[in-house]
């Protein structure tokens, strides 16, 4: 008799004694659909200060397909992610949040979409039951991704995601830190399909994803993934440092013919304090680049594991 494959479920846990009662027998439920399928359930806690650790442990006493990768501190989801990833055995790997927001029984159609050959299954979100605020920055982020970074990279976005063994290969040995997982994904390039879904609003708990942490998304995508604040802060330079020129010609013309007189010191102040804020945000990505550099080269891991439970 044939073996069945592995199918490892990857879920990053960050605050969520509220929604594991709920997620683990709902990800466990899939065993029904999925009969040709082992199941392995990888939860990463995420620095958790709540008893989310303690509520896995003892959902892994009633489960033995269940394990635990236990971080030392809050690394952030994508590191979890990176961290989990380190520890399973699957064939096949679907990522999903604890939240339920997406939901679990789709990873049956993306499983019938990897069997066809797709080494990249992206649920991606054609909506979303989210306020206008959270709908617009995500909306915003994605658009920028598609233009100023990954071409073609799905405009509603993605964190539900199921990926070949291959892929996780891949992942593994890149090892990047202050980078976007998913972004990583799309960007390997491999045989991927979409499947659009609406994500449903969060039920359970109160979500984490910040407006800091999703600044720092924003900031780390685009300089792992873009030139384009580099060459812009180039074309810009060079469009000012021909402004100047042409004003400077202009100045030392009037000053020898005496057509038309510069009265005040306003409008030069003002001139010299608009280069020097722009001056100012060209340091500041300049510094965003020159970080990143220091901090892979200094090679501390993006995440700690304390403990497995397997």
């Amino acid at each position: 008799m044939e073996n069945k494959k592995l199918f490892s479920i990857l879920v990053p846990i960050y605050y969520n004694e509220l929604n594991i009662p709920n997620t683990v027998p709902r990800l466990k439920n899939l065993q029904q659909l999925l009969p040709e399928y082992e199941l392995e359930f990888v939860f990463v806690d995420d620095g958790s200060g709540d008893k989310s650790l303690q509520l896995l442990l003892e959902e892994k006493e009633k489960d033995s397909r269940i394990k635990i990768v236990k971080l030392s501190k809050n690394c952030g989801s994508m590191a979890a992610i990176q961290a989990g990833l380190h520890h399973i055995d699957g064939d096949v790997v679907g990522i999903i949040s604890a939240d339920l927001q997406d939901p679990p029984e789709l990873f049956a159609d993306m499983l019938g979409h990897w069997e066809k050959g797709n080494k990249v299954v992206l649920a991606t979100r054609q909506d979303r039951e989210e306020s206008i605020s959270q709908k617009a920055f995500s909306n915003t982020y994605y658009y920028f991704m598609d233009k100023l970074a990954i071409k073609g990279y799905p405009q509603g976005g993605f964190d539900f995601v199921l990926v070949d063994r291959q892929v996780v290969r891949e992942l593994n040995q890149i090892n990047e830190k202050n980078t976007n997982i998913m972004s990583l994904i799309y960007w390997l390039g491999h045989d991927r399909t979409m499947i659009p879904y609406t994500r449903e609003e969060r039920k359970l708990g109160k979500s984490r994803w910040t407006l800091s942490k999703k600044i720092k998304l924003f900031i780390d995508s685009f300089v792992s993934f873009s030139y384009v604040p580099i060459r812009f802060m180039s074309l810009t330079g060079f469009i000012v440092a021909a402004f100047s020129f042409i004003y400077g010609i202009f100045v030392v013309i009037n000053a020898l013919t005496g057509v038309a007189s510069i009265q005040g010191w306003t409008s030069i102040i003002a001139l010299i304090t608009f280069l020097i804020g722009l001056i100012m945000i060209m340091l500041g990505i300049i510094g965003e680049y020159l970080w990143r550099i220091l901090d892979e080269t200094r090679k501390r891991p993006a995440f700690i594991i304390d403990e497995v439970f397997k």
